[in-house]
């Protein structure tokens, strides 16, 4: 399980954000994507909410890149 209070994780978190254009102030919806990686992620409803939930998997998945661990997992549509 990736600890997502370690810096080196905050740090690729809060690019991942940046490069997406996502507030630093929605890091903490990341944490559970991130907490399990290979888990089954929510995808976008169609629902017009914000955050959209493919936007936070967007985040974690550039965050996975960013750290050397990219998921395998296929990510919903």
């Amino acid at each position: 399980m990736l600890d997502v209070k370690d810096d080196t994780v905050q740090a690729a978190l809060r690019r991942a954000c940046e490069e997406a254009g996502v507030p630093d102030s929605l890091r903490g919806c990341v944490y559970p994507l991130l907490r399990d990686p290979e888990g089954e992620w929510p995808g976008c409803c169609g629902g017009g909410c914000y955050p959209c939930a493919a936007s936070l998997a967007d985040v974690a998945v550039r965050t996975l890149e960013l750290l050397g661990t990219p998921r395998q997992s296929p990510v919903p549509a």
